[in-house]
């Protein structure tokens, strides 16, 4: 199985070649959802490349989730699960099998008991700091200018402004192919600098909890949460596709630094660019391939290992093969 919820980890057949096949879409009794072949997955990353899914479906709820994945199990195929597609490379050569997407998997209850709020996974993590910050709830105004999920965010650690999601984390419910829904806890997990163990796991998260401050006042926290969204806004380029950071800051030293002092800032092989705002992102800024965003990330690591005596690492998830 290959998981992405904003993420991937490839662990099963690497590339996906269409085949004209007489293959139509399949509905599922009762669930409103609708398995789709020879579905461009372009239209579902933040990169807007990428090549065909053999089959795709968007479950609308939890029943129409389970009941994918026994069709999924009927079936002698690999799995990937993808959420915003955010902080992920597809490959131009495309997904065998079958992907989940959860992005229709959006709710969202505020506790003003407890101060909890329960997110689906598909609930964009930024629109549930806007209604946080609404309600005058501080804990996650560092999230506004996240651009993936709840479920992503929960698997990659997501973070800013030195705030993370295992600081806010009560619990996850994940499903498990079988079907099976199980609790997990922060100390589950395994959590350190954007990464869980739930990577490269074969478990979906389904929902969220997080412990939040209730008791300011509306124009006090959305004070904050602008002002972090102004300050993202005015470091990182927004304009054009990305997928946010490209690699992982290596300590003491961020990778945007490193790859700035070798003069890579506007760097470009093909559509991919490296941002001349921000040299820890690359922008498909002219029709570019996956294969050329690719490209660039290897030469952007050949170039610090060769300057610096650092292999910087990927925060991006390459899903195909490239």
């Amino acid at each position: 199985m290959t998981l992405s919820s904003d993420f991937s980890s490839t662990t099963q057949p690497a590339f996906y070649t269409p085949k004209k096949l007489n293959q139509s879409p399949i509905h599922l009794p009762g669930t409103g959802c609708l398995i789709r072949p020879q579905v461009c997955l372009a239209n579902f990353t933040s990169y807007r490349v990428g090549g065909l899914a053999q089959w795709y479906a968007e479950p609308q709820n939890w029943q129409g989730l389970q009941e994918t994945f026994e069709w999924f199990q009927s079936q002698d195929l690999p799995l990937t699960l993808l959420g915003a597609g955010s902080n992920l490379l597809v490959s131009d050569r495309g997904v065998p099998g079958l992907v989940i997407s959860t992005r229709r998997l959006r709710h969202s209850q505020f506790d003003p008991e407890t101060g909890q709020i329960t997110a689906g996974a598909g609930e964009p993590i930024a629109r549930l700091a806007w209604k946080a910050a609404k309600r005058g709830w501080r804990g996650i105004e560092w999230a506004v200018g996240i651009p993936g999920t709840v479920g992503g965010g929960v698997v990659m650690n997501a973070g800013a402004h030195h705030q993370c999601v295992a600081d806010r984390l009560v619990s996850a419910l994940v499903l498990s192919p079988d079907g099976e829904i199980e609790e997990l806890k922060p100390e589950d997990l395994g959590y350190d600098y954007r990464t869980s163990n739930l990577q490269g796991d074969d478990r979906l998260v389904i929902q969220a909890t997080f412990q939040l401050q209730p008791g300011a006042t509306r124009t006090e926290v959305m004070a904050t949460t602008n002002q972090n969204l102004k300050q993202r806004q005015s470091s990182q380029p927004y304009h054009l596709p990305s997928c946010g950071s490209v690699f992982r800051n290596p300590k003491p030293h961020a990778a945007g630094w490193l790859i700035e002092q070798i003069g890579l800032k506007g760097y470009q092989i093909g559509g991919a660019q490296v941002a001349h705002r921000h040299a820890n992102f690359i922008l498909n800024c002219d029709s570019a391939t996956a294969d050329d965003i690719f490209r660039l990330i290897r030469y952007i690591q050949e170039q610090v290992e060769y300057h610096w005596s650092l292999l910087l690492e990927p925060e991006v998830i390459l899903l195909g093969e490239f």
